[in-house]
């Protein structure tokens, strides 16, 4: 055993979503019903008082900690500041393996460790020191999810309060987390829901996801012609690590240095492959953006937008638009297939640090190809009508359908974000509209599943329209998959899941403009 308490290789391992032992959540915690639910804290931990344990903070924990506090302080973005955390420490291999899975299971699990933590704590959480609460909540989840000894989740957590909060809170967090460590995980579960006889609750408890988000998802199954009882499922998916996925852009980049690396093929779509994770920056073919990290749900649709037939023979010459481009993923996919195509490619973006970006994923791509646009998006339809042959809208939405690559959404956002964005969502998809050639395609997109950012807007900018009709997207994601079999069971629309095809929960509508 090392230093720090990690047990063995698998302790972190390259996974991010803590579920390695018996921190699981799911069925296994059901299963636990009869387990003494007032066992005292058995498990071993240090006798050490806190001024006797280390002072010095963990590196991967140090890392941890970093990331809780920049998403809880600024908003930040988890996949975004934990790579530079990571090269800032030099953390090798194992370390960063272990520091992503404490970071986003840390994340992802907040609301039940919170949930145990005010059981422990004799104040409301809301009156700990925010720096605090994300310590404890680390210590929570090496304590109830990873495979550490309990000794050392107390030791090192603590060393770490000692070394970047100061020693005034190591007594508080040492009680707290003596107090968590008196149960496992399903125990916890078991005690906190044994009186609890709502549904919603339970989930939301169970598998860390807020109340009204699991009933959203609940009427996103639904919605969309699946079971509701596939919501256990479904949240389980968002709370498992998502593998990393890989696009080469075509014509452009290639694999080569992916599978060198340890990434396999990936049964889903060409060019793509699926990574263990590690310091992906490391590759030089990712450094010069010839490949890429794209979920594959994402690769999917850009792919469909462009194999769709259009409505009348255009030939080579073809214009694209990526109306909502930011931060430039799909926007390089379709440029790469633009230039193979010998098509170009608007992408349109209103923010300028985001069209910095945008153009910083187009940089691999030759210059000749395509052009980046800063302005607002429902401008577009007005100032270039009738002029593009394919258009991509993949409109800002509540992101439900990637809380598992973005494990703190779900801590951010609430139901009033899906009354905001539908206005701007049919803005953006009428915009495309009035800018697409008759004959033309627009893909409408969004990274959620929820009624109210996908049917609902299609329907509604249908039935006030007679210029558009909708063709058929299942079809247009089976024709660019390897499977074939992605678009089964959709009536035009197509909808993509975490549990059922391991991609984000993308939806897809395809509309022609009429001649």
């Amino acid at each position: 055993m090392n230093e720090s308490g990690r047990r063995g290789p698998n302790t972190g391992g390259n996974r991010g979503d803590g579920h390695n032992s018996r921190g699981a959540r799911g069925e296994s915690h059901r299963n636990a019903q009869g387990r003494e639910r007032n066992r005292g804290p058995q498990r071993g931990f240090s006798a050490n008082a806190p001024a006797q344990r280390t002072r010095r903070a963990d590196p991967a924990r140090l890392v941890a900690f970093e990331v809780l506090r920049a998403v809880a302080s600024e908003d930040a973005y988890a996949n975004l500041v934990l790579p530079a955390r990571i090269r800032h420490h030099h953390l090798d291999k194992r370390d960063a393996g272990f520091a992503t899975e404490l970071s986003y299971g840390a994340l992802r699990g907040q609301g039940t460790y919170d949930a145990v933590l005010a059981r422990c704590v004799d104040r409301p959480l809301s009156k700990l020191d925010p720096a605090i609460l994300d310590a404890l909540r680390l210590g929570a989840h090496q304590l109830l999810a990873m495979r550490v000894p309990a000794h050392a989740a107390l030791d090192q957590t603590v060393g770490l309060a000692r070394a970047v909060i100061g020693a005034g809170p190591s007594s508080l967090i040492n009680a707290v987390l003596r107090r968590v460590s008196a149960r496992s995980l399903p125990e916890w579960l078991d005690y906190l829901l044994e009186d609890e006889s709502d549904e919603t609750r339970i989930a939301s408890i169970r598998h860390a996801h807020p109340e009204w988000i699991v009933r959203a998802l609940r009427q996103s199954l639904v919605a969309h012609g699946r079971p509701a009882n596939e919501i256990t499922e479904l949240l389980d998916a968002d709370n498992a690590a998502p593998v990393v996925n890989l696009v080469a852009l075509p014509g452009i980049g290639n694999l080569d240095e992916a599978f060198e690396n340890g990434a396999t093929a990936g049964e889903l779509v060409a060019d793509s492959a699926l990574s263990s994770g590690g310091d992906l920056g490391r590759m030089s073919s990712i450094r010069e953006g010839t490949t890429r990290v794209q979920d594959v749900g994402s690769q999917l649709v850009a792919r469909a937008v462009v194999g769709v037939e259009l409505g009348s023979a255009t030939g080579k010459g073809e214009k694209w638009l990526d109306l909502c481009a930011g931060p430039g993923g799909k926007a390089a996919l379709l440029a790469a297939l633009a230039h193979r195509e010998g098509a170009t490619l608007l992408a349109n973006e209103p923010a300028e640090h985001r069209a910095k970006l945008v153009r910083q994923a187009l940089g691999a791509v030759p210059g000749d190809t395509w052009t980046v646009r800063v302005g607002d998006g429902r401008d577009v339809g007005k100032e270039q009508p009738g002029t593009f042959d394919r258009v991509l809208v993949d409109v800002p939405c509540s992101g439900l359908g990637a809380l598992r690559r973005r494990p703190e959404s779900r801590w951010r956002r609430t139901p009033k974000d899906l009354a905001d964005l539908g206005p701007l969502q049919r803005e953006l998809l009428n915009s495309a509209i009035d800018a697409v050639k008759p004959g033309g395609v627009v893909a409408y997109v969004t990274c959620s599943p929820h009624p109210a950012e996908t049917t609902a807007v299609v329907g509604d900018v249908l039935r006030k329209r007679t210029d558009v009709e909708q063709i058929d997207a299942g079809a247009a994601l089976d024709a660019v998959s390897l499977t074939g079999s992605l678009g089964a069971g959709h009536e035009l629309s197509a909808q993509l899941w975490p549990h059922v095809h391991s991609t984000d929960a993308m939806f897809l509508a395809l509309l022609r403009k009429k001649p």
